[in-house]
């Protein structure tokens, strides 16, 4: 695809710059059937972002944080190139393709409590595009510098349009001390294109430590001063939901309490990923899933689906 047919082009210009969103953020009209309430959905798409409260019952939240905790015990058993530690230290930072290596995250994402509100916002069937289990050790984890997903996605992945949004869910309680999501409502209406050509295999490092993709400080101060910064913080079954160009990011955790969150990006399967953007090769499908596998959303306790 040109860059003149590019609805969204970035790291093709030698300045930063600011494009006007041109998708909807909530797909479908609402109605007294929606699984969000109508101010739910209103908050969504005006600010970008959505928090939900005792999503799961303590005993579901209970078996999700067993295998997380029990997968950063022993990784061994996992593909390794999906493994990703934190910079300079061997803790584990990401835990990539959760959902394809582990049956209770599997079940998780099928739930209709997320799978269900993620084809609303969408009005499609959608996919996994990403999953992966996010720690942030005590002490250790590092923090993740402000960006937007979408312009990750649509430069090095091939996402056509901005109709894929995540979905944070809780496993520990997220304070505003242990490097919770911070994000700036309303910048999802704002494509902040950025500078720099992107490199061959990026993945490996910025997994790590993001270097391109990443927004103008100016641009950045700009879309803070119109709105502000919120750090959603909650207990163990929440679940945020967040646009996929919402500009967000994280503090490093320098407190001892550890924080772990699942975090699933559903993509329209009408958005299916095409040939990067701006990348010589798209990312490898553990990062951005190429074969669409429609989601089928599954009601039911999380345990007893899984058992």
């Amino acid at each position: 695809m040109t860059m003149m047919s590019d609805p969204y082009p970035s790291r093709c210009a030698s300045q930063a710059g600011v494009l006007p969103r041109r998708d909807p953020v909530v797909y479908r009209e609402w109605s007294p059937n929606a699984p969000l309430t109508q101010e739910q959905t209103r908050h969504f798409d005006a600010q970008g972002y959505l928090v939900l409260r005792d999503v799961f019952t303590p005993e579901e939240i209970a078996s999700l944080q067993a295998e997380a905790q029990a997968l950063l015990a022993d990784p061994s058993a996992l593909d390794n190139r999906t493994v990703i530690t934190e910079p300079g230290v061997n803790e584990v930072r990401s835990i990539f393709r959760i959902h394809g290596q582990n049956k209770m995250i599997a079940r998780m994402v099928a739930d209709e409590r997320l799978a269900g509100v993620a084809s609303f916002l969408l009005d499609d069937e959608i996919y996994v595009h990403q999953s992966r289990l996010n720690y942030k050790p005590g002490f250790h984890g590092k923090e993740f510098y402000w960006h937007s997903d979408f312009e990750t996605w649509h430069v090095e992945d091939g996402m056509p349009r901005m109709r894929a949004l995540s979905m944070s869910i809780l496993l520990s309680r997220n304070t505003p001390f242990n490097g919770p999501l911070m994000l700036i409502p309303g910048s999802h209406r704002k494509y902040v294109a950025c500078v720099g050509e992107t490199p061959e295999n990026h993945y490996l490092s910025s997994l790590k430590k993001q270097e391109y993709g990443v927004p103008d400080e100016q641009i950045l101060a700009e879309l803070i001063h119109e709105s502000e910064i919120v750090a959603p913080v909650g207990e163990p079954g929440a679940v945020i939901i967040f646009d996929c160009n919402i500009m967000h990011g994280s503090n490093s955790n320098i407190s001892p309490y550890p924080r772990a969150n699942a975090f699933i990006v559903y993509n329209a399967v009408s958005n299916r990923l095409h040939r990067p953007y701006g990348a010589q090769a798209p990312r490898p499908d553990f990062i951005a899933a190429r074969e669409c596998k429609p989601v089928r959303p599954v009601s039911g306790a999380l345990k007893e689906a899984a058992a």
